[in-house]
């Protein structure tokens, strides 16, 4: 009776734990969309509702901080069962990341002006797309524990990668022909260089759906991991 006690009170933990980063993806792809609507429409109040989502997302990293070590202290969980316990804790601290980066490119909205000169603002919603895309599908697949799923996303971080040297090009080429406008196409650049950095935490955390999937690592991508 115990035993069956202590394996449904793990049940209902991992069951938590899944919720806990299913919620803190959501609102890391809700803060993607809405900061780059706020972007594009110059939109202050938007950008600000962004920055303020940041404080959940970080308490809800807290709080799978603290189950996933209880877990780990009171359920002692062996095998495929930690390796899911370590990847949600894993992936936790990477989906935060994602939420900095939505909240970086909020900050950014007040700092560019005129938005109508610049090409990459065509550019940079579509690369933003992928890159929200990926964020979307990396939570699917952890959900399930689909690994074939995760691992076609780690192949879509090439194509945010293409976006990024695309735009980079655009906005050197801009700044050199008009020198007044260097400070809005450097904080586009940094926009840019955050989208490109959500691409790479998705697919990080692609990889660790796969090894939590299946006790093997994607082997054939270079490692990108960093803040």
């Amino acid at each position: 009776m115990a035993s069956e006690h202590t394996v449904k009170a793990f049940d209902e933990d991992i069951t938590r734990l899944r919720g806990l980063i299913a919620e803190m993806g959501g609102l890391a792809e809700v803060s993607l969309a809405e900061a780059m609507e706020a972007l594009v429409k110059g939109n202050s109040e938007l950008a600000n509702g962004v920055i303020a989502r940041d404080k959940r997302i970080d308490s809800l990293e807290a709080e799978v901080d603290k189950l996933a070590i209880r877990v780990i202290a009171l359920r002692a969980p062996m095998a495929d069962d930690l390796r899911e316990v370590i990847a949600a804790l894993k992936i936790a601290g990477v989906v935060e990341r994602i939420g900095d980066y939505a909240k970086n490119i909020a900050k950014s909205v007040d700092k560019i002006d005129g938005r109508k000169k610049f090409e990459p603002l065509t550019l940079i919603p579509a690369m933003a797309e992928v890159a929200g895309g990926m964020v979307h599908d990396v939570m699917t697949a952890f959900a399930a524990r689909d690994s074939a799923l995760a691992a076609e996303i780690v192949a879509r971080d090439d194509k945010v990668d293409a976006f990024y040297n695309s735009i980079f090009r655009n906005l050197v080429s801009h700044m050199i022909e008009n020198p007044s406008s260097i400070s809005s196409a450097a904080e586009l650049l940094f926009v840019a260089r955050n989208i490109e950095r959500i691409g790479d935490h998705a697919t990080n955390v692609a990889e660790m759906v796969h090894y939590a999937a299946t006790g093997s690592y994607l082997t054939d991508r270079e490692d990108t991991a960093g803040a």
